[in-house]
């Protein structure tokens, strides 16, 4: 099973990351944190590191909605909340790469029905800004 859902996008990456948090709130989701990996890597392994990188940042995307839900029915799933969204271009690309956590890997990890239901609903939702994404 894969774990992620990707679209590749004909942009630059610094327009990738607006579209893409703009095609996240269009469906609910909020960012909660955002890890600029290629910049900690610089910072911590030095300039090759992040050059050889390229450009990589984490978004945590949450629904306040779906993750009281989840929260609700199994308090262990924070463990698994946000949901993370990578955009990231390699140093020589001519495309942007966003993938989205598939929510059904929750699912894999509790029996709780209610959980199920949200993680359909989140991906749906998180599918649905993909799709909108690679309408651009």
């Amino acid at each position: 099973m894969s774990y992620t859902h990707t679209v590749v996008l004909p942009l630059g990456y610094g327009e990738a990351v607006e579209q893409t948090r703009a095609a996240l709130g269009v469906q609910g989701f909020g960012i909660l944190s955002e890890i600029d990996v290629r910049a900690t890597f610089e910072t911590k392994l030095g300039a090759q590191a992040a050059q050889d990188l390229g450009d990589y940042v984490i978004l945590g995307a949450c629904s306040p909605q779906l993750a009281s839900r989840a929260l609700a029915a199994d308090p262990g799933m924070g463990a698994l909340l946000p949901c993370n969204v990578v955009v990231r271009r390699a140093k020589d690309a001519t495309e942007t790469t966003v993938e989205a956590i598939d929510p059904q890997t929750m699912v894999q990890l509790t029996d709780t029905p209610e959980v199920r239901e949200v993680a359909d609903d989140a991906d749906t939702r998180l599918q649905a800004a993909l799709k909108d994404l690679a309408a651009i």
